[in-house]
């Protein structure tokens, strides 16, 4: 289970992958369908969420140490350690803003990297848990903020994010030159086959990353802005009964 070199051969869309990601959408359905029923137990879920992103951040650097596979290049920087990150600061302090991030950079950014992941071993590695496990907390932690904190996401928020992401991207990008590492992929695309492959290179790759930033974000947006147009709907129709009456 913790060997570096066994329990290789890990297949894209094979039937243990196609389960986790069942598992990970029926878990983020139930939470909406029996958010209801949850709510009163909330914080124990919160805490459930924020030890689970914790567990995953500490035991994949462990496992890494021990096993001497650990690299500069295993520093927790990539996109969904910083989400990870971010999650578990949201669940201690409270920041509209830091959601916002979280929701654009933490959720459709997460589930694709579940959907392609760079993977090399198979279930019931500890490399296998680790990844699917954190991968799926962070979305799911982002769905708890919506469902049961009541964080919403205006679309100017898509703008803010994209700047800030930005803004990160270039000491990381520094980082990269410096240490030969490819945190964000802005060095180059990942080593499985993802969309970022189809990205080109030079110039083109980092255009194709902004474009491709702009349109996850925007495609991102769209159940948050059916969500507040339809509680804004809910409540216009609350107002007139109350003018009728």
């Amino acid at each position: 289970m913790f060997s570096v070199t066994g329990m290789q051969g890990f297949e894209l869309l094979s039937a243990e992958h196609l389960v986790t990601l069942g598992l990970f959408f029926g878990v983020c359905l139930g939470l909406v369908l029996l958010r209801n029923q949850i709510r009163p137990h909330k914080n124990v879920l919160k805490w459930i969420i924020f030890w689970t992103l914790v567990a995953c951040q500490v035991s994949h650097q462990l496992w890494l140490i021990l096993t001497g596979q650990w690299q500069i290049g295993d520093l927790p920087l990539h996109m969904c350690s910083l989400s990870s990150f971010l999650a578990m600061y949201l669940f201690l302090r409270k920041s509209v803003k830091g959601f916002y991030v979280l929701y654009f950079i933490g959720t459709l950014p997460a589930v694709l990297a579940m959907v392609t992941p760079e993977m090399s071993y198979t279930f019931p590695h500890f490399d296998y848990i680790e990844y699917f496990l954190n991968h799926s907390a962070i979305p799911i932690a982002a769905l708890y903020f919506i469902l049961f904190e009541d964080y919403r996401v205006p679309r100017k928020a898509i703008l803010f994010t994209y700047l800030v992401v930005n803004i990160i991207a270039v000491p990381i990008f520094i980082f990269n030159f410096l240490f030969d590492t490819n945190f964000f992929y802005l060095a180059s695309p990942t080593e499985a086959k993802t969309i970022l492959s189809f990205f080109g290179s030079g110039i083109m790759y980092y255009l194709n990353l902004e474009v491709g930033a702009l349109i996850v974000f925007s495609i991102t947006y769209i159940p948050m802005w059916q969500l507040i147009k339809r509680e804004n709907r809910r409540r216009l129709v609350g107002v007139y009964h109350k003018q009728d009456n």
